[in-house]
């Protein structure tokens, strides 16, 4: 007896009924309150981690030039990832916490729309930590980045999500 095969977009809200990537159609989900928080690290030898805390690099304020990266990037997330629907983003924050082996990044987004904004904080973070080793790079090429993750996010149909505690 042969294996009744499933559909190549069953459960998959991306593809359509033949396999085909397509955008989802979210013209008839009405507007709610979302959020999302992502968390990424980049890890640093202590040196680079002085002159960050100091003001000390060639390039300036890394942190800053990170934090304003990952805002932007977050508000051109669609332009970035081909299906993301253009939202209309009312709040993006970004943390850069230096820690003993690095600098953690949290992102929070924000938004009323019909879909969420979680690939918006994934990719704040993301850029943001790309601006960060672009940032000292000249001091510490070996640096890691590392751990990209969706943290929580809240609204939609879906409900509420969260994956904590995690090492950061």
């Amino acid at each position: 007896m042969a294996k009744q095969q499933k559909a190549p977009s069953a459960g998959l809200s991306h593809l359509d009924a033949r396999g085909q990537a397509r955008m989802v159609d979210v013209g008839n989900k009405p507007p709610t309150q979302r959020q999302a928080t992502a968390r990424g690290k980049v890890l640093l030898n202590p040196e680079v981690l002085g002159l960050i805390a100091q003001g000390g690099l060639p390039k300036g304020d890394a942190l800053a030039v990170a934090r304003i990266a990952g805002i932007q990037a977050a508000k051109r997330t669609p332009e970035l990832i081909p299906l993301c629907h253009p939202l209309p983003i009312s709040a993006v924050s970004l943390d850069l916490t230096p820690q003993a082996d690095g600098v953690l990044i949290e992102a929070t987004v924000k938004t009323t729309a019909p879909t969420g904004v979680e690939m918006e904080a994934l990719t704040a973070v993301s850029v943001a930590a790309l601006a960060l080793y672009d940032m000292i790079k000249s001091m510490q090429r070996d640096a890691v980045i590392e751990g990209i993750w969706l943290v929580a996010k809240s609204g939609g149909k879906s409900g509420p999500y969260s994956r904590e505690p995690r090492r950061a």
